[in-house]
């Protein structure tokens, strides 16, 4: 899937984990990305993450894989696609080698990433690759078909 954010304005993108360290280290991660413009909101839990997308708009959304109570993304994924977000969903986790993972696409998540594999430039790539944003003139002759 794929979502469009709005013209002029920053991708937002929430990333839902229940360790807050995480989230301070994924802020740090891509503290030196600087296009686009991006700004990252923290939910805690699955429920928190749940009223934030009904009361605000997500161009995507970084779930951590393992949420208290829920057991792991093939309850929450479908929890958000249930009240009706449409946009990209990725499953991040320490390991994602466990054979569950394979399954990804049945619960509509669009990827999954390792924590140690996200930086700036790693976002930088699942944006362009799942949100179309606002580019650059001068980027306009390199990503357009």
């Amino acid at each position: 899937m794929s979502a469009e954010a709005v013209p002029g304005e920053a991708v937002k993108v929430l990333f839902v984990d229940d360790e807050f360290v995480e989230f301070r280290s994924l802020k740090k991660k891509i503290g030196s990305l600087s296009e686009p413009a991006v700004d990252v909101e923290y939910s805690q839990s699955i429920s928190d993450a749940l009223e934030k997308v009904k009361g605000g708009r997500f161009d995507l959304i970084l779930l951590d894989n393992r949420l208290l109570p829920n057991a792991d993304f093939r309850e929450t994924v479908p929890e958000l696609r249930g009240i009706g977000y449409t946009g990209p969903i990725g499953v991040v986790s320490t390991d994602i080698s466990d054979g569950y993972f394979q399954e990804f696409p049945d619960y509509g998540v669009d990827f999954r990433i390792g924590k140690d594999e996200i930086d700036a430039r790693t976002l930088q790539y699942i944006i362009r690759e799942f949100v179309k944003y606002d580019l650059p003139d001068f980027w306009k002759d390199d990503y357009t078909i």
